[in-house]
């Protein structure tokens, strides 16, 4: 993805009611606004995992939803507001339906959130993961498609890979690496069947 500047200073409040001159989706990081623009790769592998959240939905019949148009607000490191959008993020679907009027903005802990790495690969690693760790976002998952992270995360050598964080008691993100045929293992969705090397072919 790539981010382009678009306005500084901004709070979540004049974000929401910001009259963007060009249609796409933005952000507010850090105070600053800036539109998203993910490559063609990055939403097919968005649009395949959230096809297999939402079969996996259907055959069990869960209480969730899914979408990629949620507009999450976290907190950064100084407190202050931020608008993430996940690309794929699962909500209870009573608590979604609870208020059919309201903004697609979320301010509640996600019950899944999924990242697809990009160029800043740290912002979803670092920042990101601490942000929806506060939020208390009880599965987290980073997929590198393209093994962009650094070897702490993916070993060497580097491989595409999907890191899925869970919040343990003490509400930490405790993380554990997918590669090649490894059945990714979900708190969320425990009979997923899902590999990265079928990840990577979306």
């Amino acid at each position: 993805m790539i981010a382009t500047e678009v306005k500084k200073g901004l709070s979540l409040a004049e974000f929401l009611e910001y009259d963007f001159k060009d249609e796409g989706r933005y952000e507010l990081v850090n105070g600053e606004i800036v539109k998203v623009q993910p490559t063609r790769k990055h939403d097919n592998i968005a649009d395949f995992i959230a096809k297999q959240f939402d079969k996996e939905i259907d055959r069990l019949n869960l209480n969730y939803r899914v979408s990629g148009r949620i507009l999450l607000r976290t907190f950064n490191k100084q407190g202050n507001e931020q608008g993430r959008f996940p690309d794929i993020s699962i909500v209870d679907k009573m608590k979604w339906r609870a208020n059919r009027n309201a903004q697609s903005v979320w301010y509640e802990p996600l019950e899944l959130a999924v990242e697809i790495v990009s160029n800043n690969w740290e912002d979803d690693y670092l920042d990101k993961l601490e942000e929806y760790q506060n939020l208390g976002i009880k599965e987290y998952w980073i997929v590198d498609y393209l093994a962009l992270g650094s070897r702490n995360y993916l070993g060497n050598p580097k491989l595409p890979s999907t890191l899925v964080y869970v919040l343990d008691e003490k509400g930490v993100s405790q993380s554990k690496l997918y590669q090649n045929n490894e059945q990714i293992i979900s708190a969320t969705f425990p009979e997923l069947k899902l590999t990265m090397n079928q990840i990577l072919e979306a």
